[in-house]
């Protein structure tokens, strides 16, 4: 007996013969064409960030990063022991924590992130933004967006500067957020 699964999420039993000669039956949805199967992964590479005041559609600053890291989301499971009960403990939904993101570009010109995180640190600190980050595919078309609530520089590294160096300088900017939103 096999289980057919389908986007519908129907989990029915569904008996598929062997065929003649003593092949095994299939195991899988019965259509070849599910939408499941035609799904194509996206690319890494291809993903642009920009900042923005809370509750406009004005970007303030954007950029083109190499590499962005810390878009995740933890949740701590409350534990809840009640007596009598000796299987094990009942587990609840508890606090949700946000990692720091980390987006690393190539050093330019602009100074609109160290200026950013010199304001906050020199005593702005509810001088906070939204940020997006867009997901693309290759013809240029935004596929994901995820979103960073309240986003407040927390660090920011130059390039390391090396005479015997060929590299491109990178400079860090990792951001502290308050919440992470799939657009």
């Amino acid at each position: 007996m096999a289980f057919k699964a389908s986007a519908s999420a129907d989990f029915s039993p569904a008996v598929n013969s062997a065929p003649a000669g003593g092949a095994p039956p299939r195991v899988g949805p019965s259509e070849e064409n599910v939408p499941e199967n035609r799904l194509v992964p996206l690319h890494v590479f291809r993903f642009e960030v920009t900042f923005k005041h809370a509750g406009t559609d004005l970007p303030l600053c954007s950029g083109a990063f190499s590499e962005c890291t810390g878009l995740e989301a933890t949740m701590e499971p409350k534990v809840i022991k009640s007596g009598g009960a000796n299987y094990g403990p009942a587990q609840r939904a508890g606090q949700v924590s946000f990692a720091t993101v980390i987006l690393k570009r190539g050093m330019t010109t602009t100074r609109d992130l160290w200026n950013w995180f010199q304001w906050v640190s020199g005593g702005g600190y509810a001088y906070r933004l939204s940020a997006e980050i867009e997901m693309r595919d290759f013809a240029g078309n935004t596929i994901v967006t995820w979103a960073l609530d309240d986003c407040m520089p927390v660090k920011f590294k130059g390039a390391d500067l090396n005479a015997k160096g060929t590299e491109v300088g990178i400079e860090e900017l990792h951001l502290a957020h308050e919440g992470l939103t799939l657009l």
